[in-house]
């Protein structure tokens, strides 16, 4: 399935870019898709084991499967004071 990941703050700055498109197996989850931006988008590698994610605005875990048509957002760390 094609799915469509925004992404917020470092992660966008990181990637260069507010939004990707990767194609996943049909019963991905949450940890396939961070295995997966990891690996085409190198420079959010060393960010994605401390983003959350969510679909659909819920906040999902890496166990979470993606439904088809799902609206994905990746949301990094919160810093400053």
């Amino acid at each position: 399935m094609n799915v469509r990941v925004r992404l917020f703050a470092a992660a966008r700055q990181a990637a260069g870019r507010d939004a990707v498109e990767l194609e996943l197996p049909t019963a991905a989850t949450i940890a396939d898709l961070r295995r997966s931006l990891a690996e085409r988008f190198q420079p959010l590698s060393t960010l994605l084991p401390h983003v959350l994610f969510a679909i659909n605005a819920e906040y999902a875990g890496d166990a979470t499967p993606i439904p088809a048509g799902a609206e994905i957002a990746c949301i990094p760390p919160v810093s400053g004071g």
